[in-house]
């Protein structure tokens, strides 16, 4: 049976996933790249953007791993990309480029309807206007029994961890603070949702957590 997964989710030391004023420019506001220096080295990553080397420790192993048996991913509109509102034409299709890293379809959170995108290498952006949990069916639909990932940002992260639908994640505390952006934890009892912590490995990079929601 498919879970729905986070999977290497950057955050600071209190607790955000961006940082403020996100743009085209800042596409995880301002000092929010800094969240994620721990994946940036790793093999996994340097990979999937075409390029050489790479370190291959613990860090990697989790990056290669939050990729694993993924046949669907969800994300939210911000993540997408900068704009926002009615979509002004058809041509932002993503920051990735004419082949994103994904290569199964894509569910995009949005209030704006548009019709699915196909790129190349297998990955198709797939815009739904009916909420998380239409997302989550048509994701599980597509998976075929693979797992679901939320790729983010911070806001679809919280409305699902908030409707109990996450089986786990993995949350990656960053030696960083940030001090303003958007907060992963603001308002969340996640003891009261049933989540608690069923794992921690610390690198000299980052704290890797896995957070579980208990049956």
């Amino acid at each position: 049976m498919s879970k729905l997964r986070v999977a290497a989710f950057s955050l600071s030391l209190d607790g955000y996933g961006a940082g403020p004023d996100q743009s085209r420019e800042n596409p995880l506001g301002v000092n929010g790249m800094n969240l994620h220096q721990w994946a940036f080295r790793t093999r996994t990553f340097k990979k999937m953007f075409g390029q050489e080397g790479g370190e291959t420790d613990v860090d990697d192993e989790f990056a290669a791993r939050s990729f694993e048996n993924i046949g669907a991913w969800i994300m939210g509109r911000n993540m997408f990309g900068p704009i926002r509102g009615p979509w002004p034409d058809k041509s932002w299709k993503g920051w990735w480029g004419t082949n994103p890293p994904y290569h199964v379809p894509v569910f995009v959170l949005t209030r704006h309807a548009r019709d699915p995108i196909p790129m190349e290498g297998g990955t198709t952006f797939h815009f739904v206007t009916d909420g998380i949990e239409s997302a989550l069916r048509q994701a599980q639909d597509a998976a075929r029994g693979k797992d679901i990932r939320i790729g983010g940002g911070v806001s679809t992260v919280r409305q699902y961890l908030h409707a109990g639908l996450i089986d786990e994640a993995h949350l990656v505390m960053a030696p960083v603070l940030l001090g303003a952006g958007e907060n992963l934890f603001a308002g969340l009892n996640l003891p009261a949702l049933g989540y608690a912590c069923a794992d921690r490995v610390s690198t000299p990079h980052a704290t890797h957590l896995i957070v579980t929601k208990q049956r």
